[in-house]
């Protein structure tokens, strides 16, 4: 009975900690500490984008032949009818360290024509497969009884085939064998393995228009996976990716404005008061490379405590306790991240996706706690990188849901304007279903989008809109004017 009651405990601190991530909690926050512990630890060193090796580094190629069938899942527990092919399983990207990532991918009803799309969701250590695709843009979700799926209508694989990746090792289903050195690097060459050995397994994609799109710290790692396939597609005799653009939400990019941009909205939307805003703009210096001082960091604390317990993640949705669990405005349910973490914890459903090979202890969770403790390598600022990305004619989308508070508009506005980077087509409200979706300008060689309404995580909160950006992003055209 102790036992009983000891494992209750860890899992419903499990639940607390990934729902403080993911929708409607208070806690677990990997972003908001990696950022808290980076102010403490800001060197010299860190403050540019160093980007990735000119010289081409072996990858291992394993033989792929019979994985693609054996990946193929044939229903998974509680979910509707669909017309499309889905599989799961795992992809080794480094037989001697035993490292292995997992895959989960959602063809288009129509796939042979239609592009293949990377999502990598952030944290960092966190699920693409528990948020990205059970929780936004995937075709299905967890109903409150943890056993049953519905379809969602406004799933990306409506227009594209969809590979969420559990990255890195160590997050969701994916593992390591051997202690693992956590870090931007290192994340991008595991995921451009895995790539190169994917598209083995599923070789009619290889000469697809290929896009990454992720959120939040994937506002890294998307960024640098495109980097890294650019310069190895000039240096390799393996597969060349056809590369076509990237579409980061919400996302950590740049740090100086990252921070001024939070508190900058935290003000504008009534969150702290004047007093708290002044304190910060008068003792604290986000662009200096050193560490923060000891005052600065004294009113931090104190703004932040001042704001209480609004949601990380969306400043408008309801967090999901006993007392409060009513929809979001957007109509999303705050206690979502507990039906995931119930459905991906039952045997049978790890058995359909292939999933959980290691036998490892505990119940699976949506975000490793312990990655974003040990993730040094990250530089200050992303906008190098995607400087070398608009010049080497990848399309390049940066979209903003507008009630995020974590890595809010106002601070990819701030970095926006940091490229230097001309004006095309100026700031316009763009429309679907006959309401402002959001707002949209084009700039040279970059385009930036706000979601109206949508927190950190769009597609949950706005699926309809998201979907339509989406549409506009894979077409390569602005979203809409009203008609």
């Amino acid at each position: 009975m102790k036992g009983v009651l000891v494992l209750l405990l860890c899992v419903s601190c499990l639940l607390a900690l990934t729902q403080g991530y993911y929708h409607g909690g208070s806690g677990f926050e990997p972003l908001g500490k990696l950022i808290r512990a980076r102010l403490s630890k800001r060197s010299v060193n860190s403050v540019t984008d160093e980007g990735a090796s000119t010289e081409y580094s072996p990858v291992y190629l394993a033989p792929q032949v019979g994985l693609k069938e054996a990946d193929k899942i044939s229903t998974l527990p509680g979910q509707p009818s669909v017309n499309f092919d889905q599989y799961a399983g795992y992809v080794t990207v480094d037989p001697v360290a035993g490292r292995a990532l997992f895959h989960y991918f959602t063809e288009s009803e129509s796939s042979s024509t239609k592009p293949l799309v990377l999502w990598l969701n952030g944290g960092p250590g966190c699920s693409s497969l528990a948020g990205g695709a059970m929780m936004e843009l995937g075709a299905f979700r967890v109903n409150p009884d943890g056993k049953t799926l519905w379809h969602n209508e406004y799933a990306w694989n409506n227009l594209a085939n969809v590979l969420f990746l559990e990255s890195p090792a160590g997050v969701g289903f994916s593992y390591s064998n051997t202690s693992v050195e956590y870090g931007d690097k290192q994340t991008a060459a595991d995921a451009y393995t895995f790539l190169l050995n994917w598209f083995e397994r599923f070789p009619e994609y290889k000469t697809r228009d290929f896009y990454i799109t992720g959120e939040s710290y994937a506002g890294h790692y998307v960024p640098q996976l495109a980097s890294l396939i650019l310069k190895n597609n000039k240096i390799t005799n393996h597969t060349v990716i056809n590369l076509k653009g990237i579409a980061i939400g919400n996302a950590e990019i740049d740090f100086e404005d990252e921070l001024s941009g939070m508190y900058d909205y935290y003000w504008t939307h009534a969150l702290i008061s004047d007093e708290h805003h002044k304190a910060i703009l008068s003792n604290c210096n986000f662009s200096s490379s050193a560490s923060v001082s000891a005052v600065c960091n004294s009113v931090l604390d104190q703004a932040d405590a001042a704001l209480g317990t609004v949601y990380y993640y969306d400043i408008y949705a309801p967090l999901c306790n006993s007392s409060s669990n009513s929809p979001a405005v957007s109509g999303f349910d705050p206690c979502s991240s507990n039906y995931v973490f119930t459905y991906l914890n039952t045997p049978e459903v790890q058995k359909a996706l292939h999933a959980n090979v290691t036998g490892i202890t505990g119940p699976w969770d949506a975000c490793n706690n312990t990655i974003f403790l040990n993730w040094d390598d990250r530089p200050d600022t992303i906008l190098p990188t995607i400087k070398e990305l608009m010049a080497g004619g990848v399309r390049v989308w940066i979209y903003s849901g507008d009630t995020d508070k974590r890595v809010p508009v106002t601070s990819t506005r701030y970095s926006l304007e940091k490229l230097g980077t001309p004006v095309k087509t100026p700031w316009y409200p763009w429309y679907n279903q006959g309401e402002v979706g959001g707002y949209a300008v084009e700039y040279q060689n970059v385009t930036f989008v706000s979601i109206r309404g949508a927190g950190h995580f769009v597609p949950s909160y706005q699926p309809q809109r998201a979907l339509a950006v989406f549409s506009s992003f894979l077409d390569g055209k602005l979203p809409p004017r009203r008609n």
